[in-house]
């Protein structure tokens, strides 16, 4: 009961944000401080020479599943001097198995085929997705070879990159999800920024912010 409550609560970090009617910001109103913090100390970006944009997320999380369509047209029209990923948070409990089933879907190279069909069995089919059988039955459904998906997720690949997501959280100072990182150097939330399209806004003005600091 104790996970679940943490979960929801977690969870729900931006749930204002989301049902906020905010208004549109202009690149003036966007501050340290307010719709974003500095990092006390930046984090290493997976892509050196890019400009890293990172979502960290959970596939149980109502407010990120709310957030796909916004953040997912978004991410497909980013420059080439950019670069998109997701990064699972993992608080425990199903928070972690949820996380190992993306590392595990990322290492087979097929996770941007079903993240779609994952988070509409959670939020619209009901599905738990808690044990890894359960996912190779559902992920079977999609396509996926059952076995192939269970030798993937008990590796120790997707174990060490599970070690590198917790510290990444740890690194980027988390404490709930949907969560934007910019460049390793800026951290906001929907909240924050006043709702998911201002969120994008934000990004996009750090974005342009570190290309022309380059």
């Amino acid at each position: 009961m104790r996970k679940l409550i943490l979960g929801a609560v977690l969870a729900s970090a931006g749930l204002l944000a989301l049902t906020a009617q905010a208004e549109s910001l202009a690149p003036a109103d966007i501050k340290a401080g307010q719709q974003y913090v500095e990092l006390p100390a930046p984090v290493p970006v997976a892509q050196p020479g890019k400009i890293e944009v990172v979502e960290l997320f959970w596939y149980g999380c109502p407010h990120c599943y709310q957030f796909e369509p916004s953040i997912n047209a978004w991410a497909g029209k980013l420059p080439e001097d950019v670069s998109f990923r997701r990064v699972p948070a993992l608080f425990g409990g199903v928070w972690n198995a949820h996380g190992q089933l993306f590392l595990a879907l990322e290492s087979m190279n097929i996770e941007s085929k079903v993240h779609s069909a994952i988070f509409d069995a959670i939020h619209k089919d009901g599905k738990k997705l808690a044990t890894p059988e359960e996912m190779a039955e559902f992920l079977a459904t999609q396509g996926v070879d059952k076995d192939a998906f269970l030798k993937a997720y008990s590796s120790f690949n997707v174990k060490a990159q599970m070690e590198k997501a917790k510290k990444l959280a740890i690194a980027y100072q988390i404490s709930g999800v949907p969560v934007m990182v910019v460049n390793g150097k800026y951290r906001f939330d929907l909240g924050s920024a006043g709702g998911p399209q201002n969120a994008l806004q934000v990004a996009d003005y750090l974005i342009d912010q570190e290309r022309t600091a380059q």
